[in-house]
């Protein structure tokens, strides 16, 4: 047995002394890599400077000259200075951890050994892969279940594969300092370690920790809507964003800044900002629906996320049954109402006359309008229109001017010379004078017997249909549903792929409206109906999406596994699903502390004590989580006139690591290592369970929950 033991110890010594050697020849590699990409780069960039100097003095006296060369000249070299930056970029991070991952396996192709990294790295001989991009289709290996019999999408088709062993590295500025050999489920040893630290100021890749079920979401076909319904802390975000960089690296000459992604608030936005990047990606728009919209419409006076989240909050039954409304089917059926209303009255189409002649007849307008055009958006249907009677109009002044000008022609034709002498001028004038006269019959028609044809201003229509109320959020997807129909608008620009983040608040006209006005037939829609925060009857549209989108395939996916809190919040937060339960990751931590508090001084003294504590732990984020903004800013002054907190009160300020305070609503999609939820939810009549559970699944290691009958009196 003892010797067992021992061949055991002395294999694995041998095989760490093999990796770090393959690991000192890799780091070799890289560095003679990057020295050559310093010194093309070099070489270019002075190219550059030279070729710009030369032109300048040059063409210095021709503006025109200098800009058509910096519009020509100098692209090839600044693309390759682009390209070659890129590539420096990788390779520092290759240098300080080349690889996380091995697989060894057999394909029909023979014996296979492959290392897998954040980025890839060829031999500048045989082009054979030093580190294989974890995006290559290969890789799933590395992520798949057991070892044995599995398979793997390439471009030639599903291959078979037998994988005989895997490995997984931690390697530290560039030191190997562990290593792990595994028969199931990649990653046991090292998901527990990076999950057991701490929350950073922005969400991080997980190349070195995706699971088998999460890179099966990665790597779904391009093509169709994927749907995933995953709790808190499941790693949707995650998921969507690792996809997002799949299928770039797969079909970047397809998707290449073609991208859009949505998110809640700005908040998100900022806090997701480097996830990307980090994964080479950088040209990737993300935006809010808000803005996406905003980008279309001029609507600067709109209820901002904060006022709308607050009046949901604060109980206003009216507002409230607005919201149901405006995120239900009914509504979508409504404005489609409006819209056959509109093309139905709109225009009532006249005779037009030039002179005393019908050069296009009512009827004929009313055909063009309503069955010759009947394809195009009804506005653009009336310019069309416009256009032929425009056209017609030309035809009918030609003959006209036509006219004129021959019997003139044909008066001065028959003219002696002296007859010429003495009325010539005269002649000369009444000619002007007739054709300016069918000129300007020409304008009045346009100026005004075409007023019939003048198109109303959207937003107008609608305000009459919204019975003038101040525009919400919700307005902005039936505005731009109406400028879709009756406009034909579109998104500035070509999109490819699309994601939605927290879709689970999404209307099924937000869902209609992207689709339309973007014309993409590709998504990743990830959302939590747990968390849905927006009222409303029916299901959310994000579960509904095969009626929304029925022209496309849709596939649903849930993810019920935790990777964020310990057990101890998991547990505590399964009182607050409505549907289902959290299952957690095997990872232990501190018990929840609950504790009833009867005022406000006794509760500032607690959270000052605790957020003392939590730093001495050396939790680098803290957040006291409050249920809305009234009681966030009334605490956080309290707070700070003892010790600095920041205040989040509006979703254009940053997101940081340290002490912060916030309410619910913001806090949607972020994560702390520390959380305190203020608790005031009791006293209140209404059920606000999807509330405290969004609250208290923000924390990765420690929740401190204090009750209080209220913050604000």
């Amino acid at each position: 047995m003892w010797r067992d033991d021992l061949e055991n110890e002395l294999d694995k010594e041998i095989q760490l002394n093999l990796e770090k050697e393959r690991l000192k020849e890799v780091l070799n590699q890289i560095n003679t890599r990057m020295m050559e990409c310093i010194s093309f780069r070099k070489k270019v960039i002075n190219y550059i400077l030279d070729l710009r100097k030369k032109n300048l003095d040059q063409y210095e006296d021709d503006e025109d000259k200098i800009v058509e060369y910096f519009d020509h000249e100098v692209y090839t070299k600044e693309e390759q200075f682009r390209l070659v930056n890129k590539s420096i970029k990788e390779l520092t991070v290759l240098k300080d951890s080349p690889y996380f991952g091995k697989v060894i396996f057999e394909d029909k192709f023979g014996g296979e050994k492959i290392y897998i990294g954040r980025f890839g790295m060829s031999s500048r001989e045989d082009y054979e892969p030093i580190i294989v991009d974890w995006r290559s289709p290969v890789c799933s290996l590395f992520y798949s279940g057991s070892l044995g019999q599995t398979s793997y999408s390439s471009p030639m088709g599903e291959i078979k594969a037998d994988i005989l062993s895997k490995r997984q590295f931690i390697i530290k500025k560039s030191n190997l300092v562990g290593m792990f050999d595994s028969n199931m489920d990649v990653k046991d040893e090292i998901l527990q370690m990076v999950l057991s630290k701490n929350a950073g100021k922005k969400l991080k890749d997980i190349v070195m920790t995706i699971q088998k079920e999460q890179d099966d979401l990665i790597r779904q076909p391009r093509e169709g809507v994927v749907v995933v319904n995953g709790i808190a802390g499941s790693g949707k975000t995650t998921i969507a964003l690792h996809r997002v960089a799949y299928l770039l690296y797969n079909y970047r000459k397809l998707l290449q800044r073609k991208v859009l992604i949505l998110g809640p608030n700005s908040i998100f936005i900022d806090y997701i900002s480097l996830v990307l990047p980090s994964l080479g990606e950088e040209e990737v728009t993300q935006l809010t629906f808000g803005q996406f919209a905003k980008s279309i419409l001029n609507l600067p006076d709109v209820m901002t996320l904060r006022e709308y989240m607050e009046n949901i909050l604060n109980g206003d039954k009216e507002f409230i049954q607005e919201i149901i409304y405006k995120n239900s089917l009914r509504y979508v059926s409504d404005v489609d109402k409006l819209i056959v209303r509109i093309e139905e009255n709109c225009f009532a189409a006249e005779d037009v006359f030039f002179y005393d002649k019908v050069i296009v007849a009512k009827e004929e307008a009313e055909k063009m309008l309503g069955y010759y055009f009947k394809d195009m958006p009804l506005f653009k249907r009336a310019i069309r229109l416009k256009k032929v009677i425009y056209s017609r109009i030309k035809d009918e002044r030609n003959i006209i001017v036509r006219a004129i000008r021959k019997k003139y022609r044909d008066k001065i034709e028959n003219m002696t010379e002296e007859e010429l002498n003495l009325h010539g001028t005269n002649l000369e004038y009444r000619e002007r004078n007739e054709i300016e006269e069918v000129i300007k019959e020409v304008i009045r028609i346009k100026k005004y017997k075409l007023k019939w044809l003048e198109k109303p201003d959207v937003i107008s229509m609608y305000n009459t249909f919204n019975n003038n109320r101040k525009l919400i959020y919700d307005d902005l997807a039936a505005i731009l549903y109406l400028k879709i129909k009756l406009d034909g608008s579109r998104y500035k620009d070509r999109v490819k792929h699309i994601v939605v983040d927290e879709a689970q608040d999404y209307s099924p006209l937000q869902f209609k409206v992207i689709k339309e006005l973007t014309h993409c037939s590709s998504f990743t829609i990830v959302g939590d109906v747990n968390q849905r925060i927006i009222p409303s009857d029916e299901i959310p549209a994000m579960m509904d999406l095969n009626n929304i989108f029925s022209d496309l395939k849709v596939k649903n996916f849930s993810l019920s596994r935790s990777y964020r809190s310990t057990n101890e919040i998991t547990n505590y937060a399964n009182q607050y699903l409505k549907k289902g339960e959290i299952i957690p990751l095997i990872r232990e931590g501190e018990k929840v502390i609950e504790e009833q508090v009867y005022n406000l001084k006794e509760l500032v003294d607690k959270i000052l004590k605790d957020i003392e504590k939590l730093k001495e732990k050396s939790y680098e984020s803290i957040a006291v989580i409050c249920r809305d903004l009234k009681d966030t800013v009334t605490l956080g002054n309290l707070i700070k006139k003892r010790a600095y907190i920041k205040v989040i009160s509006g979703e254009d300020m940053i997101y940081s690591s340290g002490e912060v305070i916030l309410p619910s609503y913001f806090a949607k999609g972020l994560e702390f290592d520390a959380v305190i939820m203020i608790d005031t939810f009791y006293c209140r009549d209404e059920d606000e369970n999807t509330l405290k559970y969004i609250m208290v699944t923000r924390a990765l290691h420690e929740l401190h929950v204090y009750r209080i009958f209220s913050v604000t009196g």
